[in-house]
């Protein structure tokens, strides 16, 4: 998509929504193992109604109890069909799917075009705020067209996300005689047709889920029975996978932790690509210098200073890696031009040269803040690090502030903040959606590199929406070379985000548990039915 309003997981607060309850699932289980796990988290459910939720907690549960049109598989890097036999376009502007034949819910009821089209019509109805309507918003209507098939019209022609959108928070395909068309249905009463059905639930304590028997995918459970157990401390959580109490730890355990677990013959502590993206916003109304030269060149300058290798082993023990792009390594068409402008370790002088260049008097005082929990605890080292790295340029002079994120996010977009820390989790595994939110217009960033009227400002929007339009609508090399020259164009032109590193998927289990390895790719995706103990 070319603007995100999104991401709940890294623009608002989840706020939890219904009741917890108990639900119980029709059928006795797929034909799986008999053993059971048990996995443990501290990502909580905001719902699991999907027009209720827009976060990774929520969607932990939602991968594995709905099916939707498409869907990522496990280590791949674009959209596979899931309970749709075809979808394709059949103009610029029409996007048609066609069901594959005899699915059902897990309550009996027979899944149906109808049903696809209520389950992303209530979507756009509901507008919850913690929901997902902004990700559908290139989508124009929605038809059933008799019990097979589904036409979505949209906005622009030849979306070339819109294959990824509906793998998303957006697409888990619901039943329109369970759920109501224009409220959320409370947790307790949730029925969808993947691999798992909920056994019984309390809310962000204990959840069970039991093979689907009326599943008919190619996602079939390899374990019969999976309780998911929350906690609200990462401590506990490490101290039960190392104990054995529960067989996976998932989500989110400490680097510390995660090094130390790393020493435990009793578990294994699996790592694989993710999507995770931690950056710098410079922004240009209010960050130090002159005139924005000088704000184009400080923001060289800290790009010339930055250690990302010493923040990924030094204070991530390798949880993170050096990211040189906002795409980052894993998610296809990503380049790492901010290595080649910049170079992979610092280089002094030529920050010093830019300041000079710009008339910039040295050590420049700058303020840099970061949110003290919106990202982990581990914050606050991150900053830590970067203000030694840049003082020991003897350039800078940093004042670093931590904020909780309640007040952050709010003091962020009046402008308050100069230089500012930010994340993303992706919507889905495009580099579109690693570039389109930062760089279309009224883009969510705030770093005013090219407000409407700047005199004299360097805007590299001018550059950057025709490229954006292409990387959207076309395919191939075609596209493939409008996202190189959108990265090429960040890191060399008026550089409003500075990427430092992208997180790792991480995953602790026993040494007995087997599939996890395989699931643990950009996606997020936690597939559990992949999962099975010996």
């Amino acid at each position: 998509m070319a603007l995100s309003l999104r991401r709940t997981k890294a623009l608002t607060l989840s706020v939890a929504v219904a009741a917890a309850g108990t639900l119980v699932a029709c059928g006795s289980g797929a034909k799986s193992s008999t053993k059971s796990l048990t996995i443990g988290t501290t990502d909580q459910v905001v719902a699991l109604d999907p027009a209720g939720s827009y976060d990774n907690g929520s969607l932990l549960l939602e991968d594995n109890i709905y099916q939707f049109l498409m869907n990522v598989p496990a280590g791949s890097k674009a959209p596979a069909l899931d309970a749709a036999e075809k979808c394709a376009f059949s103009t610029p502007t029409t996007y048609t799917c066609t069901l594959k034949k005899n699915q059902k819910f897990s309550n009996g009821d027979t899944l149906t075009a109808e049903d696809v089209a209520f389950s992303f019509n209530r979507i756009n109805t509901i507008n919850n705020p913690n929901g997902p309507a902004s990700l559908i918003v290139n989508m124009a209507k929605v038809e059933a067209k008799g019990t097979d098939t589904v036409v979505f019209t949209l906005k622009n022609p030849n979306d070339q996300t819109w294959p990824f959108v509906l793998g998303t928070s957006a697409g888990p395909i619901v039943d329109h005689k369970v759920f109501p068309a224009n409220k959320l249905l409370d947790d307790s009463k949730v029925v969808g047709s993947g691999p798992y059905a909920i056994d019984s639930y309390s809310k962000n304590r204990l959840v069970s889920l039991k093979a689907n028997t009326n599943y008919s995918g190619a996602n079939k459970a390899k374990t019969g029975a999976i309780d998911l157990k929350y906690y609200t401390k990462s401590n506990n959580l490490k101290l039960d996978v190392q104990s054995g109490n529960i067989d996976i730890a998932w989500r989110s355990l400490t680097p510390t932790d995660v090094n130390s677990l790393k020493q435990d013959s009793k578990v294994k502590v699996l790592t694989g690509a993710g999507g995770e993206v931690r950056y710098m916003v410079f922004n240009y109304k209010t960050m130090p210098g002159k005139n924005d030269a000088q704000k184009k060149a400080l923001g060289r300058a800290i790009a010339y200073s930055v250690n990302r290798t010493d923040l990924a082993t030094n204070v991530y023990k390798g949880t993170f890696q050096p990211a040189y792009s906002m795409i980052p390594q894993g998610v296809a068409d990503a380049t790492e031009p901010f290595k080649g402008t910049f170079g992979a370790a610092p280089d002094p002088a030529k920050a010093k040269a830019a300041l000079t260049a710009a008339g910039v008097t040295t050590p420049v005082n700058i303020n840099i803040d970061y949110t003290t929990d919106h990202y982990g605890p581990t914050s606050a080292d991150e900053y830590n690090e970067v203000k030694r790295q840049l003082e020991a340029t003897n350039l800078f002079k940093v004042t670093l502030n931590g904020t909780a994120w309640t007040t952050y996010n709010a003091e962020r977009v009046k402008d308050t903040y100069s230089i500012y820390q930010l994340g993303w989790f992706p919507d889905f595994v495009d580099g579109d959606n690693f570039l389109g939110p930062f760089l279309a217009e009224n883009n969510f960033v705030h770093a005013h590199y090219c407000d409407p009227g700047a005199k004299n400002r360097p805007c590299d929007t001018d550059a950057v929406l025709p490229l954006l339009t292409t990387e959207e609508t076309k395919t191939g090399a075609e596209r493939t070379a409008a996202f190189a020259q959108i990265q090429k164009t960040l890191a060399d032109g008026t550089l409003p985000l500075l990427p430092l590193l992208s997180g790792k998927q991480v995953a602790v289990t026993g040494t007995g548990v087997s599939g996890v390895q395989e699931t643990l790719d950009p996606t997020y995706q936690f597939r559990m039915w992949l999962f099975s103990k010996s």
